[in-house]
């Protein structure tokens, strides 16, 4: 959605709206979202349900070829999964420069501010970045540092982050180069990135990605996640690590890549 794009906002329910999403998900649109995540309990704030934001945009052709679609407006399972497990590696974090890549609503930003570490979170929709920062007042947590950008154009210091995060940042497999491009832009030398992801096949394409441009990625953590909104199973998440894969001499005293999976 562009910035200056119209949309008409849902009128929001009367009454005390419901903040739990429950073992079953939340069946309506709620402007709040309460989740559990890194031992402690999150509240939301969101500016509607996907479909009502997708109804509403602006027909405008460029927003739908841009993939200016509002993603942003929902919690994901994976965002949930890499909050618990940020809290895993508090002390891998703390006190170091932090990226998340597609911030969304803020909740992994905000987990990662929580537990010490610099973050900045960045967004391609500044809309998004407006509900995280009203979030991270709302949870009493240190604003991150918030920037809109595209993932495609890196504005970032080259090296400048230990570890760059996200929860589900890629649906299509025209995504994998532009945040492949992204990580070798930002990451230091030795820092790593985590991916969050529910399963979808695009991954298969990103992971061989890996392999064949120096990198080396594995599964760190998994997690079932109950459901957030109304939906029949739980969503099984998994975290992968990635890193630049070693370099070795070659017999000719140069050096190169040994990207492998595992």
């Amino acid at each position: 959605m562009r910035y200056g794009a119209t949309v008409k906002m849902p009128p929001q329910p009367s009454g005390n709206a419901p903040e739990s999403a429950g073992t079953h998900g939340l069946t309506a649109y709620s402007p709040h979202i309460a989740v559990r995540a890194a031992g402690r309990l999150w509240r939301l704030e969101r500016a509607a349900d996907l479909e009502s934001l997708w109804e509403a945009m602006t027909a405008d052709p460029d927003d739908f070829a841009d993939e200016r679609l509002p993603y942003w407006t929902e919690l994901w399972p994976a965002s949930v999964a890499l909050a618990d497990w940020l809290a895993l590696r508090r002390e891998e974090i703390a006190g170091r420069a932090c990226l998340d890549l597609g911030c969304g609503l803020g909740l992994t930003a905000l987990t990662g501010q929580w537990l010490g570490a610099r973050v900045t979170a960045v967004d391609y929709e500044e809309e998004a970045l407006r509900f995280a920062r009203r979030n991270a007042a709302r949870n009493n947590v240190d604003q991150p540092l918030w920037a809109v950008m595209d993932w495609r154009r890196p504005a970032v210091a080259q090296g400048g982050m230990a570890r760059v995060w996200g929860g589900d940042i890629m649906y299509e497999k025209r995504f994998v180069a532009p945040v492949l491009h992204f990580l070798d832009r930002a990451l230091a030398p030795d820092g790593a990135a985590w991916v969050a992801e529910p399963g979808r096949t695009v991954y298969e394409a990103f992971l061989h990605a890996l392999h064949n441009g120096g990198w080396q990625g594995r599964q760190v953590f998994s997690r079932v996640v109950e459901p957030i909104y109304a939906q029949p199973v739980p969503v099984t998440v998994r975290v992968w690590e990635i890193r630049r894969a070693p370099a070795f001499p070659t017999s000719g005293g140069g050096r190169i890549g040994n990207g492998r999976l595992r």
